[in-house]
């Protein structure tokens, strides 16, 4: 039976392969209080991604869409730190796979993510099988364990607080969508993680594409903090986040 995707944090693989990278945290990661931003966690994430299926010489007629993704701090990132980030594989499904990635530092940094990936044809743009040569680079991390496509942040309930959301064209990539790491940053502002301790659990599931002419609006909690938030064109949920400090 296929295991929900992206929930679990499961721990480096005994063979297979992982891919690891080292970088420092700038001045354009961080919030005012110089801790790594969720957003900018998501391009770290994006980054080693790519750079290993780069690495991987994978057959390029294919790309990856990121569906969901689960980041869970135990301690910030700072200003300054020289973090190593780790990817590796933990799971596969039909047209997609489970994607693991730590974050550690040398002043004490964790940050634990888990991402699900759909993989499509590029020259169609839709969902196809995962291909040979994924597997085969892949594979043995996984360790023959399945993931299933499910997500599982609720819809919205009809209470929440709806502030109007500004897409601005430095969050759009060449595809015209609003890059998945720049998406994070209405769960920044909304659940107001700047003025929180940043330590917890924070949730995204893609649902659709958004784009520059979209009317859009944050319906979440209505003092911040912990809950669910959700980007809506309308009655159309385009994102869902939520955020569970520890």
């Amino acid at each position: 039976m296929p295991e929900l995707p992206a929930v679990e944090l499961l721990p480096l693989p005994s063979a297979g392969r992982v891919y690891t990278d080292r970088r420092k945290v700038r001045l354009g990661d961080v919030d005012r209080r110089g801790r790594l931003r969720l957003d900018a966690t998501a391009r770290y994430l994006q980054d080693i991604a790519t750079d290993d299926a780069s690495d991987a010489d994978l057959d390029r007629r294919f790309g990856w869409l990121v569906r969901r993704t689960l980041i869970e701090t135990t301690t910030p990132a700072m200003l300054g730190e020289t973090v190593d980030v780790a990817t590796w594989c933990t799971g596969l499904g039909r047209s997609w796979a489970e994607r693991r990635s730590s974050i550690s530092g040398e002043r004490g940094a964790r940050i634990d993510t888990v991402s699900l990936w759909v993989q499509i044809d590029v020259a169609t743009g839709k969902p196809s099988r995962v291909v040979d040569d994924f597997r085969s680079a892949y594979g043995q991390a996984a360790a023959g364990r399945t993931v299933s496509a499910r997500l599982s942040v609720p819809p919205p309930d009809g209470d929440e607080r709806r502030e109007p959301w500004t897409i601005r064209r430095t969050d759009l990539d060449p595809f015209e969508h609003v890059n998945n790491a720049a998406n994070w940053e209405f769960v920044e502002h909304a659940a107001a993680l700047d003025e929180s301790g940043r330590v917890g659990r924070a949730e995204m599931e893609y649902l659709q594409p958004v784009v520059l002419a979209d009317d859009v609006a944050v319906c979440g909690p209505a003092d911040g903090g912990a809950g669910n938030y959700h980007l809506v064109r309308g009655d159309d949920v385009l994102s869902a986040a939520r955020w569970t400090p520890s």
